[in-house]
């Protein structure tokens, strides 16, 4: 492998890994419920799982990013990478690259300002993150010739179903939820019930002990 071709082979590869763990971010994403949990995984569990996936997928993002742009086989302004449409090789696929980038670069900030933040507007933004990911895989089979046939286009097209079930079964399980209005409504149905019970178990004990003292007393 020359000096001229290193770069060209470790943007391709990053790029490719980089979707992968994008694409585990995503459904991880999308399977964890209000509590942020995951069966058999606790809270803290399933968080630095996140939380270290995304870093990782970051990290090969930025490489993928500088590796391009040192590629000497053409010549991308490190500007492109943040502003969209403004490289003039493969304009539209390397848009849509920016743009994901930025919607990350949001996501990211706005994580690391939590605590200061409106809590509707950080989620509104977070929500950003559900969108970059179509936009990075349209960018990926678009600008990867690698990803247009064989075994990565089929790796690709896994990603996409694995994708497409998570977002299924996320609908399917908040179908089956109460809604958000009639959840004290239920909660206090659940609660009533339970008390109902607890009375009538006591009830039945309280006559059984007198059967057996008058049992006892004949």
């Amino acid at each position: 492998m020359s000096g001229t071709t290193v770069f060209w082979y470790a943007s391709r590869a990053t790029g490719i890994v980089a979707l992968l763990l994008l694409t585990a971010v995503l459904v991880l994403g999308i399977l964890v419920n209000r509590q942020g949990r995951l069966p058999g995984l606790p809270r803290f569990a399933v968080t630095d799982l996140h939380r270290n996936l995304s870093l990782v997928a970051v990290a090969f993002i930025a490489v993928h990013v500088f590796t391009a742009v040192l590629d000497t086989y053409v010549h991308i302004p490190l500007l492109s990478a943040v502003v969209p449409f403004a490289s003039g090789y493969e304009r539209l696929w390397l848009g849509l690259g920016a743009i994901s980038l930025d919607m990350m670069i949001a996501m990211i900030l706005t994580s690391l300002l939590r605590g200061r933040m409106n809590r509707v507007l950080w989620r509104a933004i977070h929500l950003l993150a559900y969108a970059s990911w179509p936009v990075a895989f349209v960018h990926s089979i678009g600008s990867s010739k690698d990803l247009q046939q064989g075994w990565m286009l089929d790796m690709a097209i896994g990603c996409a179903v694995i994708v497409a079930a998570a977002v299924v079964w996320r609908l399917a399980h908040a179908a089956r939820q109460v809604p958000r209005a009639g959840r004290v409504a239920a909660v206090f149905a659940q609660h009533t019930a339970t008390t109902s019970r607890a009375t009538t178990s006591r009830a039945t004990a309280s006559k059984q002990a007198r059967r057996n003292r008058e049992s006892v007393t004949r």
